[in-house]
């Protein structure tokens, strides 16, 4: 006997008396009244961190990357470890939006559009720190771009370095390209619904004629599903590419075939958490608890406890490997990470991803915003120190003593850090301005099935 579970679903999907009307209202509300003193504020603290990663880079550009902590042996430090944390929080948008697409799973609905819009400015936080590392960013087109025999100097294909630029790029299109496609109807209704005859071009030219017509839709419907088959591969390749920087070196502590699952897993796992952070007070700013409700953040916070269990257990399978393989070298690069001098570091990644989301299986704890917020900012924290503890801590002791060295970030390390979240966040304040951040005609169409079959709302 088969049950329509689309019916079922539906109601926990809102909260209160939704209309139609009322859908419209309070998704393009943002975009059509004056902005509040607390977006002002907000853009301004943002707006000033930003700021100061333009200030730091072009520091960087004019005195080269000897004005960074890293050196010999740390030749890679906060700009790898950013950039893979980065790559890292753009896989949730695809996650959500393409592999729960193709699973038919309604609930992604309320937060697919946010987290698509996530994953660009992510993946544009993402690259600008393998272009700052270069040293001369102005010929980062010749040594990276894959083509033939550029200023006599031929891309070396072999490189997983290189390899990142085509991962990379293809992800970053891909992902642009889902995002706007999927914004084209909601662009129309913004268009038809503004009286400024400003605001009205604008979106009449984003939404590139948009009718609404039978034909129009149709060809929607097949540019999305193409997207969402596109994107899903790219959500285990990306990351995958990017774990093979390190995988396929001989560096003890990188060279280990779990780093393409062990990365995937970790990127969903840091993704959902940044996903959850933000949203949560992007509801709570624009006042749609009854759109993104309690039900979504739960569904997410089981998912942030099925990775982080998938990372825990990675974690312990590399130091079994490590005490199982009999290499002594890459023993002690395990024992050095646990009781180096980097180990604070690493308790503080163990704690914030494997002790932490714990708490997350009690329902009160994964509906209670009080409670699981803390929890979601402390995953973030830990795979940022994730990625430090497996780039520092297995550059800074070698094979040799006599190449060991240690490593302190400096003060421009820092401001890069800070900065690209200040990048990101003025880049997602900006969105939850000017665009709609929930995809109101997936909303539409579900609101009025329900209704047509007599569900009521939670």
């Amino acid at each position: 006997m088969s049950v329509d579970t689309s019916s079922l679903a539906a109601p926990s999907l809102f909260v209160g008396d939704v209309t139609l009307r009322k859908l419209d209202d309070d998704i393009y509300r943002p975009l059509e009244s004056f902005p509040t003193i607390r977006w002002w504020l907000a853009i301004a603290i943002t707006g000033t961190l930003a700021a100061i990663f333009v200030l730091c880079a072009a520091y960087t550009v004019v005195r080269g990357i000897g004005v960074w902590g890293n050196n010999v042996p740390v030749a890679w430090a906060f700009d790898i470890v950013n950039f893979v944390f980065w790559i890292g929080i753009g896989h949730a948008g695809t996650l959500i939006s393409a592999i729960l697409f193709l699973f038919r799973q309604r609930w992604r609905t309320g937060i697919a559009r946010f987290a698509e819009a996530m994953t660009v400015f992510a993946v544009i936080c993402a690259l600008q720190f393998p272009l700052l590392h270069t040293g001369r960013p102005w010929l980062a087109m010749f040594w990276l771009v894959p083509y033939p025999n550029g200023q006599g100097i031929y891309p070396n294909f072999r490189s997983p370095l290189e390899w990142d630029v085509f991962a990379v790029s293809t992800y970053g299109l891909v992902s642009a390209m889902f995002w706007f496609t999927g914004l084209l109807p909601d662009l129309a209704t913004a268009r038809d619904r503004a009286v400024h005859p400003f605001r009205k071009l604008v979106y009449g030219i984003l939404s590139l004629g948009w009718k609404g017509s039978n034909r129009a839709w149709s060809h929607y419907e097949k540019a999305y599903l193409l997207f969402a088959g596109l994107s899903t591969p790219l959500v285990l390749s990306v990351h995958s590419i990017v774990s093979f920087d390190f995988a396929v070196s001989v560096i003890p502590g990188w060279h280990t075939t779990i780093f393409p699952p062990y990365f995937v897993a970790g990127a969903v796992f840091s993704g959902f958490a940044m996903v959850a952070t933000l949203i949560i007070i992007m509801r709570k700013m624009f006042r749609l608890q009854h759109l993104v409700t309690d039900n979504h953040l739960e569904l997410m916070n089981k998912i942030i406890i099925a990775t982080s269990l998938m990372v825990g257990y990675a974690y312990a399978i590399e130091l079994f490997i490590a005490w199982y393989g009999g290499v002594s070298y890459e023993r002690y690069a395990f024992l050095n990470r646990a009781l180096g001098p980097f180990a604070w570091a690493y308790w503080i990644m163990v704690t914030c991803n494997v002790l932490v989301p714990q708490l997350l299986w009690f329902k009160k704890v994964r509906r209670t915003v009080l409670l699981m917020y803390p929890i979601v900012l402390l995953v973030n924290v830990g795979m940022w120190f994730e990625r430090f503890v497996i780039i520092v801590t297995s550059l800074h002791r070698d094979f040799l003593p006599s190449s060991w060295g240690d490593y302190k970030p400096t003060l421009i390390d820092f401001g890069l850090l800070v900065g690209s979240f200040g990048v990101f966040l003025t880049l997602m304040l900006l969105f939850c301005r000017f665009l709609p951040t929930i995809a109101a005609t997936e909303l539409k169409v579900i609101l009025s099935e329900s209704q047509s079959q007599g569900g009521g709302h939670e």
